[in-house]
């Protein structure tokens, strides 16, 4: 079997033992458990946190498997790093697989009734450990930026939608984001902990995104001596170093952003808070004007649907402060925005990493049709002179 094939294979390995584990730990829980922990909202959370956990060790199996570096042939610094991606990676998969299981347990909850649902409990842990013991393990064989990237929205959308339904203040909305996390109850700490878990995934990408664009820059450095006889001279960048460290300092800091409007509630800390909240407006203005400068390999198509969202953002902000609109639909809107725009920037990497790879085996295939040439040559110039000495 070949790669694919044997990342599907074991990915229903996964599901077949995740899925057991799931139903049994269920039952476990709801036999033994003490009948605080019997409540509706803990018996979720526990629900939500074995289908996380299921996850989290499929992911860091498959990873760790076809990872070569976990050894020390080339010393400390391989393996330290790949386990710092392990752990990073996984708890960005256990967040967002712990906050989308708490949504959806908590929809089926309401649709079919506390009473019917709580008979069903174990098997619907089954089923979403299954599942995602299964996606899991196989994106964990297929892992880069794009991968990473597409579970934010799923991640902070169903975070703050379940902040939303469970709140107790039912009037957040007509003020801002900020009400819904200024409190003690379970919807502010799920809303503050959505931030900052977002926030912390942002850096992670940014990181992820920062190295693919420092290796393709060298090896266009490597395969082109940048001379005035070298054709492709122009396609190497100017100061690139220094583009890169503002870039990964913007991208640092909107992570940052994140993680400190969830860590500084508004109440008993509104200086760091606003700080946060306010800055990362201008942070991610930067970015849409700065991103021909800062990742000039980026498709020009990105850049100019980066000004319409810088835009557009201030077109609703203007409009807020007219009296036309709310804060917290500005706020939405420019959180969406954001998050749309990460997302796309981090596929644009992940299709620069494609054909990087790409390059990378038809450069190969040119070096080694040209030793076979030249080798081939060498052959043809040694028969010639052994015939002419005869």
């Amino acid at each position: 079997m070949g790669r694919h094939q044997r990342s599907e294979t074991s990915g229903l390995i996964s599901f077949v033992i995740c899925a057991a584990v799931g139903a049994v730990a269920m039952n476990f829980y709801m036999e033994y458990a003490p009948a605080i922990w019997q409540l509706t909202q803990r018996r979720f959370m526990v629900c939500a946190g074995i289908v996380a956990a299921c996850g989290v060790i499929s992911f860091i199996v498959g990873y760790s498997r076809k990872s070569k570096s976990l050894n020390l042939k080339n010393g400390w610094l391989a393996p330290i790093r790949r386990v710092v991606e392990i752990v990073a990676l996984s708890v960005v998969y256990g967040s967002t697989i712990f906050l989308s299981s708490f949504a959806l347990i908590g929809a089926a909850n309401d649709m079919m009734g506390n009473a019917i649902f709580a008979g069903y409990i174990s098997s619907v842990c089954a089923g979403f450990a299954g599942v995602v013991g299964y996606m899991t393990f196989v994106q964990a064989e297929m892992m880069n930026a794009k991968t990473i990237a597409s579970l934010l929205p799923f991640f902070v959308i169903s975070g703050v939608v379940t902040a939303g339904v469970t709140t107790d203040d039912p009037y957040w909305y007509h003020n801002n984001f900020s009400q819904l996390g200024d409190r003690t109850t379970f919807a502010a700490r799920m809303f503050n902990s959505t931030l900052m878990l977002a926030g912390t995934c942002i850096i992670i990408v940014s990181y992820f995104a920062i190295s693919e664009l420092v290796t393709t820059e060298r090896l266009q450095r490597l395969w082109h001596d940048r001379t005035k006889t070298d054709p492709n001279r122009g396609y190497m960048i100017p100061h690139f170093m220094a583009r890169i460290g503002v870039l990964s300092v913007l991208l640092t800091i909107s992570g940052l952003a994140f993680i400190g409007i969830g860590a500084f509630r508004y109440t008993p800390h509104n200086l760091m808070h606003n700080i946060c909240a306010k800055g990362l407006p201008f942070v991610m203005l930067l970015l849409f004007v700065l991103l021909p400068w800062l990742a000039p390999r980026i498709s020009k198509a990105v850049m100019v649907a980066s000004d319409l969202a810088a835009l557009v953002c201030a077109a609703f902000w203007a409009n807020m402060m007219m009296g036309h609109n709310t804060l917290t639909n500005v706020e939405a809107l420019a959180g969406l925005m954001f998050l749309g725009w990460f997302i796309v920037f981090s596929r644009q990497i992940a299709a620069i990493e494609a054909d990087r790879v790409e390059a990378q085996l038809l450069h190969a295939q040119m070096m080694e049709n040209g030793m076979e040439q030249h080798d081939g040559a060498q052959e043809t110039e040694i028969e010639s002179r052994i015939a002419s000495d005869r």
